[in-house]
């Protein structure tokens, strides 16, 4: 059984929902994972047909990969005819690596101007 971590309320900005970080890390704890991402990053929209062969894996093992990278945000699906293609979402990427991800774990009289 999972623990739901309670949503934390910050005197500077509203809620905090470490939930959704979470989610994220636990996608990125996995090299099969880290792997997929990396292929997209390089190879741009590819067809789930051809990251088998590319990341070395079955259907259904890559299915399970890419279902929680998609239930995490970090990849999109384009459905075209019959075959999916995955892009790495590189805004939600870019927002995990960012500052604003570093600023939840300071203090709040110790938050850089901007910081969320």
């Amino acid at each position: 059984m999972i623990k739901e971590l309670p949503i934390i309320e910050s005197k500077v900005k509203s809620v905090v929902d470490l939930a959704q970080y979470e989610a994220k890390f636990k996608a990125l704890a996995d090299q099969k994972r880290l792997q997929i991402m990396f292929e997209l990053t390089q190879r741009g929209s590819v067809c789930v047909c051809d990251l088998t062969d590319i990341v070395e894996m079955t259907q259904s093992k890559l299915s399970y990969h890419l279902k929680i990278l998609l239930d995490a945000n970090l990849i999109t699906r384009e459905t075209r005819g019959t075959w999916s293609y995955y892009e790495l979402n590189h805004n939600e990427v870019n927002r995990i690596l960012s500052p604003e991800l570093c600023c939840i774990f300071r203090k709040l009289d110790e938050r850089p101007t901007g910081c969320c």
